[in-house]
């Protein structure tokens, strides 16, 4: 201050100008955010503002129902009792909190701390391992509006005990969620499959389309992965506001509710495939028991209506529970099943390819009479061993092999009825590969290839399951690009008994009686009666689809020198031919007299007990694979074998054709004969049961 009393300034005016400019910059600063904040981005903001305050909710949806023919459940929903946790309702004194775990503890037998929630251990609900307090904490840091599962499918009895306590217990709550139950279990457990959850592949598409991660799930295996589509519906959604703790506030727009999948009935008969199993399995059990070691490991059993292609029942042994995966697969028993060699997931009756054996005997009676590389009343010498030179190419020298019948004392003179009806290997043999004057021209593998496909070998069968196989027929070509050498004429002869390099599942062994049992109409088989919606609505209902009817339509290639050295393609005319009907009917005789006075007459198999006619072809396939080699099995000469029969009855309309596959059965007519004789007496039992009570 000065004399005169003014105030005067001793700051320099730089540092107020550099004060001015800080102030100056600080609030252009702040304009500059406002101006991007409330002009230049607010659209942008708002747009994240609102979706911060809008958050859509999938609404689970009912799965369809699976039922037999006859309206039994298969497939069906169920109440599971969830105890979860609301973190947001919880009391706020952490010693009241922890006396409710402690409580809740008690009574679900789940600890009140165990582990930590963390990257590497995460909370997956109903499945991971995490005590109360962990599951709960993870819940008030993650959504505190939202439950937290602390254990799942807890009885009935016991949720209601929660709820009773809930009241003192608030935050903890019972929810009620649908989950599979598949009241038949293992009986079709190969049929229907199972589920499991969605997986991390799959996840963008699922989401994609409403469905939730640990919370929906989806077909695994069977009619429930095929049909998934058809079986899941499609999940709701509900569009709301929330506030900064993700508490709802309200319903943006009205709830979209979930549309409940479409319900699907099969083709099969519970009871029948009770009984199917049953005979199945005490036949095998017997036989076991008399050999006194577990020799039998596993079998196959399938009836088909061969005039519509609709399956009567599957039986695929062993199976599995799927029951003990219908809420969460436990990893020690799935482990358990994929470590069984039996392979137990596998359905056998469409998925096995196996060695046909003498079943497929009747592709090469098909080719070989309308070929006309023998007729029916031409008689053939079958002694019990005939000797060849094996060539590889035309200038081979080759070397001499010899081919020994199932009958090593030979069945001497044998015409075509004859032939089918005793499965004489070296019958069949000489009508494969030729033999010498007796038959100068087989069959060949070419022309055997088509016979065979056109009664159902080689292709994908079309029924409706994920693991069905389309088998082997091979050519030429085929062995050059698998094993690197030529086809040999033994190769032939080996193929026309079903063996070598032939594989088939025994659905495509059932398909081929079944082409023969229907006068040549191949039928696509099926296990969909028809399909419905929630109402019961019928939506789709499935008719018999015929693939091809052989004596109508040319569907068998025409080769040029069909029996030359060389692929099957570069002999290939193009044209195309039918079957004989009468052809048809010889095949049919052959396989009536097999019942009659064949393989299939003997006392054992007893098919004499059965009132209606039927007619039918055993079979007795060699194998040698990895557990046979293991056991030193695979004696040169003398391999053990796997049992297979198939026939159809009543022989003159037949509605009813079965296979049945014995793995190391030994022989086809004493093991698997009477389960099939056994099978088809069943099936008529239970008819005339329904008849008389007047079931449709």
């Amino acid at each position: 201050m000065n004399e005169s009393g003014i105030l005067k300034n001793r700051i320099e005016s730089r540092r107020i100008a550099a004060f001015v400019f800080v102030i100056g910059g600080i609030f252009a600063f702040f304009i500059f955010r406002l101006y991007n904040l409330q002009i230049k981005g607010f659209d942008e903001y708002v747009a994240q503002a609102e979706e911060n305050r809008i958050s859509e909710i999938s609404l689970s949806t009912l799965r369809g129902v699976i039922y037999d023919h006859n309206g039994i459940i298969l497939a069906n929903n169920i109440a599971s009792y969830d105890v979860v946790i609301l973190p947001a309702n919880l009391p706020d004194d952490p010693g009241e909190i922890q006396e409710i775990y402690r409580q809740l503890s008690e009574i679900i037998d789940v600890p009140v701390n165990l582990g930590e929630v963390t990257l590497e251990t995460p909370y997956v609900p109903c499945v991971s391992e995490h005590g109360i307090s962990q599951i709960a904490d993870y819940g008030i840091t993650s959504a505190p509006y939202r439950t937290v599962k602390i254990k799942c499918n807890i009885d009935r009895t016991l949720a209601m005990i929660i709820e009773e306590k809930a009241v003192d217990w608030p935050g903890v709550e019972i929810e009620i969620e649908p989950v599979r139950d598949y009241p038949t279990g293992s009986l079709t457990a190969s049929i229907v499959g199972f589920l499991g959850p969605i997986s991390e592949f799959d996840e963008a598409y699922y989401r994609e389309r409403g469905f939730i991660p640990n919370r929906d799930k989806v077909g695994y295996a069977g009619i429930e992965r095929y049909f998934e589509a058809v079986l899941r519906g499609k999940p709701g959604k509900r569009v709301v506001e929330v506030d900064v703790a993700g508490r709802i506030v309200r319903d943006i727009h009205p709830p979209i509710a979930p549309i409940p999948g479409q319900n699907i009935t099969l083709t099969i008969d519970t009871r029948f495939q009770e009984a199917t199993e049953a005979i199945l399995l005490s036949e095998i059990n017997g036989w076991n028991a008399y050999f006194n070691e577990l020799r039998i490991t596993s079998g196959v059993a399938i009836a088909i209506n061969p005039r519509t292609g609709e399956i009567l029942s599957m039986v695929s042994f062993p199976t599995y529970e799927n029951n003990r995966m219908a809420r969460v697969i436990p990893a020690y028993y799935y482990e358990q099943l994929l470590a069984d060699v039996r392979d137990p997931l596998l359905n056998h009756a469409v998925g096995a390819e196996l060695p046909a054996g003498s079943v497929f005997k009747l592709s090469t009676a098909v080719g070989a009479l309308n070929e006309g590389v023998v007729t029916p009343e031409q008689v053939i010498d079958t002694p019990g061993i005939i000797t060849i030179t094996e060539k590889y190419t035309p200038n081979d020298p080759g070397y001499e092999r010899e081919f020994v019948d199932w009958n090593r004392a030979g069945f001497g003179q044998l015409d075509f009825l004859g032939g089918i009806s005793n499965s004489s290997n070296v019958y069949f043999y000489k009508l494969g590969g030729g033999y010498k004057n007796e038959v100068p021209e087989g069959l060949g593998i070419c022309r055997l290839g088509t016979y065979a496909r056109a009664i159902g070998y080689g292709a994908l069968p079309g029924i409706e399951l994920p693991d069905a196989a389309d088998g082997t027929i091979p050519d030429p070509t085929w062995k050059r690009i698998a094993h690197g050498e030529n086809w040999a004429i033994g190769d032939t002869y080996i193929a026309s008994v079903g063996q070598g390099f032939v594989i088939a599942t025994p659905l495509q062994v059932l398909m081929s009686a079944a082409t023969i049992a229907n006068d040549g109409k191949l039928m696509r088989p099926t296990l969909i009666y028809e399909i419905t919606d929630s109402n019961g609505n019928v939506v789709q209902s499935f008719e018999p689809e015929m693939k091809w009817d052989i004596t109508q339509d040319p569907v068998i290639d025409v080769f040029d020198e069909p029996t030359a050295p060389g692929g099957c393609e570069a002999k290939l005319t193009g044209e195309k031919k039918t079957v004989e009907p009468w052809v048809i009917q010889k095949i049919q005789e052959g396989m009536r007299l097999a019942v009659t006075r064949g393989t299939l007459s003997i006392d054992a198999v007893g098919f004499y007990k059965i009132d209606i006619a039927a007619a039918g072809k055993t079979g007795t396939a060699e194998y040698c694979d990895e557990f046979a080699a293991e056991k030193n099995l695979c004696k040169p000469g003398d391999w053990p074998t796997h049992a297979w029969t198939v026939a159809y009855a009543p022989y003159e309309n037949p509605e009813i054709a079965v296979v049945v596959f014995v793995y190391n059965g030994g022989e086809g007519a004493s093991v698997a004969g009477p389960i099939v004789r056994k099978i088809i007496e069943a099936y008529f039992e239970l008819k005339s049961i329904d008849v008389a009570l007047g079931n449709p």
